[in-house]
């Protein structure tokens, strides 16, 4: 039986995750309880509401937790953003960053995509 890990959007979205861990274990101490802590739990939102929204019953619930996946994936895109502005992270990681999630991001339009088409 398949499940949201045969899912290759799941698998790259869990390698996002990995990422963003990496990049901010050289975060400042003091941004442990901010913008580490915040850039952390929404990236781990993207595959989790994915897994979420696949172990439902209907297309329309996984469309809803899809869509939740792309609001969370559109947070880490601003965090990044602003984390680069900041000097937390330089241009190149930002670029490489941003080009993992507007992978994640196309597979998960395409999947809602055909979700609906499926109905």
């Amino acid at each position: 039986m398949k499940t949201h890990k045969d899912l290759d959007v799941w698998k790259n979205s869990v390698d996002l995750v990995v990422s963003i861990y990496e990049i901010t274990k050289v975060f400042p101490k003091e941004e442990m309880y901010g913008m580490t802590n915040q850039l952390r739990r929404a990236a781990v939102s993207i595959p989790s509401n994915i897994a979420e929204g696949a172990a439902r019953a209907g297309n329309k619930e996984f469309i809803q937790f899809l869509y939740i996946s792309l609001g969370s994936m559109s947070e880490v895109e601003t965090q990044l953003i602003i984390a680069n502005k900041i000097s937390f992270i330089s241009e190149g990681i930002l670029s490489e960053l941003l080009n993992k999630i507007n992978l994640v991001r196309s597979q998960i339009s395409g999947l809602i995509k055909y979700l609906k088409e499926k109905k």
